[in-house]
């Protein structure tokens, strides 16, 4: 069967995502951030929260060194085989960070619980995650151009495809609460765009409006705390 890892994964890159590092507190303890890359997050906390241990774990080999170049310390594997000894030693982290990476997992729901359950206090996950209710992803579905790049909406590695209500139950069901939720756009759908998905809306008995503007965003970005 073919595995994520034998897919090529999307290119390495240099730049912090800012609206991911808004939300990360300073001075944290211990962060853990799976899919570090080049390391840029890291070394973007790092500078202003230097005593920090900021774990990285990453899946290509090739980042993972680059990673280290920024990072405390880094875990080159899957974040999903991860063995449970290993894994136990995280529990200390207070933040997980998924900037682009929840979308690459086979199963999100388990990690988060594992997270939550291996935490050795309060710990809050923060995530960047792609919305698949896109207005252009909703003009691929309809002309049948479905297909995968290397990098973006449709990336080839992405596993899972979330929007904004479903982001919400996955973190809920898992024992999270979303506390801060805000959008990443770049581009806006035409009115004729906006007129389609009204209508599309108000056929399967949908609110419009609301249809209209959770097609807008193209990333969700939040912070979810654990609870009991």
């Amino acid at each position: 069967m073919l595995q994520i890892e034998d897919i090529k994964q999307t290119a390495i890159n240099d730049i912090a995502n800012v609206d991911v590092l808004r939300l990360m507190v300073p001075h944290k303890a211990h962060i853990v951030e799976v899919g570090s890359s080049s390391g840029a997050l890291a070394k973007a906390y790092l500078a202003n929260s230097p005593s920090t241990r900021y774990t990285g774990i990453e899946i290509v080999e090739e980042y993972a060194e680059s990673s280290r170049y920024n990072c405390t310390d880094v875990i080159f594997g899957n974040v999903e085989h991860i063995d449970d000894i290993k894994f136990a030693e995280l529990g200390t982290a207070q933040t997980w960070v998924f900037a682009d990476a929840l979308e690459h997992l086979y199963d999100p729901w388990k990690l988060l619980k594992r997270i939550r359950v291996n935490a050795n206090g309060p710990v809050e996950i923060i995530a960047c995650i792609p919305n698949a209710q896109n207005w252009g992803i909703q003009s691929i579905l309809n002309n049948g151009t479905f297909l995968y790049q290397d990098s973006g909406l449709l990336d080839r590695t992405h596993i899972r495809w979330f929007t904004r209500i479903s982001i919400l139950h996955l973190f809920q069901s898992c024992g999270y609460q979303v506390v801060e939720m805000s959008v990443r756009k770049f581009h806006d759908p035409t009115d004729q765009m906006k007129d389609a998905i009204r209508a599309m809306a108000n056929a399967v008995g949908a609110d419009p409006e609301m249809a209209v503007i959770d097609s807008i965003p193209f990333q969700y970005v939040l912070r979810a705390v654990a609870v009991e």
